[in-house]
């Protein structure tokens, strides 16, 4: 199915292309604006990619543990809230989700860290 020429260039204006690439295992932090009043700050938000959706309203999904709770967000990749992401380090997996990863706690949560740029 192929997309609109006028919906296919309103893509192309709001497309970021500042964002890098990563894959689902990929650690990554991600700098989100946050709105206090009339105040704006940046808050990280560092967890493991756990699912990537692609295409014109693509979107991935970051998993994190905080004080032993499990806590997930959703960004789209074209969101105004997200200032930046960086790439902490890069982990093997051999599948494209890792809902698994809801189920396990500790070390059994581990992914073996391998060297991609």
């Amino acid at each position: 199915m192929s997309i609109h020429p006028v919906m296919q260039r309103l893509a192309e204006k709001i497309n970021r292309t500042d964002l890098p690439a990563f894959v689902p295992g990929d650690t990554v932090r991600v700098q989100v604006k946050i709105k206090e009043g009339e105040k704006e700050r940046l808050q990280a938000f560092e967890g493991v990619v756990i699912a990537r959706k692609n295409g014109a309203q693509g979107s991935f999904t970051v998993r994190k543990i905080s004080f032993g709770q499990g806590v997930e967000r959703i960004f789209p990749f074209n969101s105004k809230v997200i200032d930046s992401v960086v790439k902490v380090r890069s982990s093997k997996v051999r599948r494209a989700k890792l809902f698994y990863l809801r189920g396990l706690r500790g070390k059994a949560a581990r992914l073996k860290e391998v060297e991609r740029s």
